[in-house]
C-alpha cells in the first residue's frame, strides 16, 4: 500500500464519493473503512432520494439542493436508483393549513407539484385510506445505496484509487500542525504518510478527530426501518404533517420500507435498539397505508443520523433540513485535514465536490470537478454493481432485497 496523496476516512456514500472526486482530478487518494464499505448511515437508511419537497418550508436553500442533486443522480446513477415519484398525503385531522404551506413552499423552490383530489391519489395508490383529504405529487425517488456506493467504488478505483475496507485508523500523528502518519489496522496493517487527510467518517467523525487532537461535535440520532411484504406500492408517501415518527414509506419491488425514529444517541457503536419505535412505525405508516398493518415484517435495522451537534442546536431540532458542515481544521491548527458531516444520502455527491474543492486547493491541483457530469461506471450493469459489492463486503440492509434480484 503507497502513500496516497489523499488518505479519506470513511467507506460510506461521501466518503468514497470523495476519493471518486479526487481521482476524476488526478490525485491520488485511498480511502479506508473500518468495517466493509456502506456499513454506516449510508446502508442503514430509509433510501429516499429527495426531492426537496420535506424540507421546502423550513429549509428552502436545502430543499433547492437536494432538487438539484437528486436530478444529478436520475442522469448519472442508472440502476443505483428508482425514479418513483412521490405523495404527500393530508389525512382528516391533520393540519389543512400545513399542506398549503408545504404545496407554496415546493413552486416556490422550483419543485414540480401537482394537486391530486383524493379518487386521483387513490387510483395511483389503491390502497390508500378514505381519510385521505388533500394530496400532491413530486418528484421523489428510491436509493440503493449498496449499488450507488459500489458505483462510485467502480469509478474511482478505475481512474486509480485504492479502496480499502476493514481498515481502521488507529492513530493519527500530528507534528508542527499538520498530520505527519496515519496508522492503520485490519487488513491494511501499514503507516502511511498523506499529504491531506478527509475525515468522512459519519456519526463516528469525533472519534477521528479525536485522534489527531481535534474536536468535532457530533449528535447522532437513531431511526428505526422496517421493511413489509407489499408489492407494488409505486410511489414513495409522506405523511403530510410536521415531521414526526413514522411519516413515509418507500417503495420497492415487493416490499415497503417503513420509518423512522427520532432518538438521541449518545455513542454511536452502543446504542438502544427499543421494540416501541418498530411499533410506533408500523402503526403511524398503516394510517397512510392500511394493509401494513397486518404485513409480515421481513426486516428491521436501526440507523444513525450522523448530525454536526452545533448547527442541530442552532437549526432548532427535528424537521429541519439535515444540511452539511466542511469543517477545515487548518482554523484548529492541523492545516492538512478536513472533516464532512451531516448532510444527507441525496447530496453526497455535493458533499463531496465541496471537501474535494478545499482539498484541491490545498494541495495545488487546479482540475474542476466533473461528478455532476459523468455517468458513474458500472451503474447500468447491476451483475456488475453487485459483484462489487461483494467484493468491497458493502451490503446493507436498506436494499438487501434488490441486490441481486433485479
Amino acid at each position: 500500500m503507497r502513500d496516497p496523496e489523499v488518505l479519506v476516512i470513511g467507506g460510506g456514500a461521501t466518503g468514497v464519493g470523495v476519493a471518486r472526486d479526487l481521482a476524476l482530478r488526478g490525485v491520488r487518494a485511498t480511502v479506508v473503512d473500518r468495517d466493509g464499505l456502506c456499513s454506516g448511515a449510508s446502508g442503514r437508511s430509509h433510501g429516499l432520494l429527495h426531492s426537496g419537497a420535506r424540507y421546502a418550508e423550513s429549509d428552502p436553500e436545502g430543499a433547492a439542493e437536494c432538487l438539484a442533486e437528486a436530478r444529478v443522480l436520475k442522469r448519472i446513477a442508472g440502476a443505483c436508483i428508482a425514479d418513483t415519484g412521490g405523495l404527500f398525503v393530508s389525512l382528516s385531522g391533520d393540519d389543512a393549513s400545513y399542506f398549503e404551506e408545504k404545496r407554496t413552499a415546493c413552486r416556490s423552490v422550483g419543485i414540480p407539484v401537482e394537486t391530486l383530489s383524493p379518487p386521483e391519489a387513490r387510483e395511483i395508490v389503491p390502497e390508500l385510506p378514505t381519510e385521505v383529504e388533500h394530496a400532491m405529487q413530486v418528484p421523489d425517488g428510491v436509493v440503493y445505496p449498496s449499488r450507488l456506493i459500489a458505483a462510485n467504488a467502480i469509478d474511482a478505483s478505475a481512474h486509480g484509487a485504492e479502496i480499502r475496507p476493514h481498515a481502521p485508523v488507529e492513530s493519527i500523528e500530528v507534528r508542527n500542525g499538520a498530520v505527519t502518519q496515519v496508522r492503520l489496522g485490519g487488513t491494511a496493517e501499514t503507516t502511511v504518510s498523506p499529504e491531506f487527510v478527509v475525515n468522512a467518517a459519519g456519526a463516528w467523525a469525533g472519534r477521528v478527530a479525536e485522534l489527531a487532537g481535534l474536536s468535532v461535535e457530533m449528535a447522532p440520532t437513531r431511526g428505526v426501518m422496517v421493511s413489509v411484504e407489499y408489492d407494488g406500492l409505486g410511489p414513495v408517501l409522506n405523511r403530510c404533517r410536521r415531521p414526526d415518527d413514522g411519516d413515509i414509506v418507500i417503495p420497492h419491488p415487493s416490499e415497503a420500507v417503513l420509518g423512522t425514529t427520532s432518538v438521541p444517541v449518545a455513542d454511536p457503536d452502543d446504542y438502544e435498539t427499543a421494540d416501541w419505535e418498530i411499533d410506533v412505525s408500523i402503526e403511524e405508516c398503516a394510517k397512510l397505508l392500511p394493509p401494513v398493518a397486518e404485513a409480515p415484517i421481513l426486516r428491521s435495522w436501526w440507523g444513525l443520523r450522523p448530525l454536526y451537534a452545533p448547527e442541530e442546536t442552532a437549526r432548532g431540532g427535528r424537521g429541519i433540513s439535515r444540511g452539511f458542515v466542511r469543517l477545515d481544521h487548518a482554523d484548529d491548527d492541523v492545516e492538512n485535514m478536513v472533516s464532512i458531516v451531516g448532510g444527507k444520502l441525496t447530496t453526497y455527491r455535493r458533499m463531496a465536490e465541496a471537501t474535494v474543492d478545499l482539498v484541491c486547493d490545498r494541495i495545488g491541483c487546479a482540475a474542476a470537478c466533473s461528478t455532476a457530469d459523468r455517468p458513474l461506471l458500472g451503474a447500468d450493469d447491476p451483475a456488475r454493481l453487485d459483484e462489487t459489492i461483494a467484493a468491497f463486503d458493502g451490503q446493507g440492509p436498506t436494499d438487501a432485497d434488490i441486490v441481486g434480484n433485479v
